[in-house]
């Protein structure tokens, strides 16, 4: 048998670690980290899954510290694979493992090297994404590639929609090279350092709505923020509003200035900088529940 190390985190850590689970691979140790305090946690925990089948499990929030090494040193892996464990580990660790060290990463590197893979991808209003296997570098997200499946984004998917398939596609590369990560066979092909990008972590201020931006690029921003992450806000309604869902109805703006709100027909639209609406199907004014934007346009207009 090989022993596997996991350093593992969110959705695609818990699936990924699940998936070698019921096939009965050796894993010795599992690593992941503690929940940060308000943030909002909407996936299975990689820590519950390992203790319930009785593997060691530590959280570790800072890989460089000597105990960390010492405590991947002390499991004796034969390889380690990383699935959305959020810090880069550091070389010595990635030398412990006779047969390599891998990590499965959220697009079609080199293309958005960083955090938040997916969100990023539907706010830049990309057609397509995907799921990376690749060898684990110094450098996050820079080994060379040892498989790729592509992943769609359809206009109106949400984030969290593109996420679960990119998890689903995890899975599969994970299945496809187990074999060939377990006996030191995997190919490598360099990356081409001049088609990288990378992105940095998102945090919740990011979300707040520029409405000079065209309608396309607000809905973009929506859509990758919406539930269950932080969400896209605006002052327009009073306080900050969350908007968690909207479309573009292709109806232009003429005459209105970016931010403008519109009620018509019984819908509720914005105007945003490129003479077209965005209409607001879904939004959270500050202090209440989340309520229809129909439902929200005519509580405004009712005398």
């Amino acid at each position: 048998m090989t022993r596997i190390a996991v350093f593992g985190y969110s959705q695609t850590g818990h699936a990924c670690l699940e998936w070698l689970l019921d096939r009965g691979e050796e894993v010795v140790l599992v690593a992941t980290h503690e929940d940060r305090p308000g943030e909002a946690v909407w996936f299975q925990s990689v820590r519950q899954l390992a203790r319930s089948h009785g593997v060691p499990t530590v959280a570790l929030d800072d890989p460089r510290t000597p105990g960390a090494l010492a405590r991947l040193r002390a499991a004796a892996p034969d390889l380690l694979l990383s699935f959305y464990y959020r810090e880069v580990l550091p070389d010595a660790m990635l030398r412990i493992p006779g047969r390599g060290a891998y990590n499965v990463h959220g697009s079609l590197l080199p293309k958005y090297r960083g955090r938040a893979p997916v969100n990023w991808a539907v706010l830049r209003g990309e057609t397509e994404t995907g799921a990376t296997l690749h060898r684990m570098a110094p450098r996050a997200d820079a080994g060379d590639v040892v498989g790729q499946e592509r992943v769609p984004i359809g206009p109106d998917d949400s984030a969290f929609e593109v996420q679960t398939r990119v998890t689903a596609s995890a899975v599969r590369l994970l299945a496809a090279h187990i074999e060939a990560l377990k006996d030191g066979s995997a190919p490598g092909t360099p990356q081409d350092e001049s088609a990288a990008t990378t992105f940095p972590r998102r945090r919740p201020e990011d979300g707040r709505i520029d409405w000079s931006r065209g309608a396309r690029e607000v809905h973009n921003l929506v859509r990758a923020l919406t539930h269950p992450y932080p969400g896209a806000f605006t002052d327009l309604f009073g306080g900050r509003t969350m908007l968690w869902k909207t479309r573009v109805p292709g109806l232009a703006a003429h005459d209105n200035f970016p931010g403008e709100v519109r009620r018509e027909a019984g819908k509720l639209f914005v105007a945003c900088g490129d003479d077209h609406y965005v209409e607001v199907l879904r939004l959270q004014p500050e202090g209440c529940p989340e309520v229809d934007g129909e439902r929200y346009a005519a509580e405004r207009a009712a005398p």
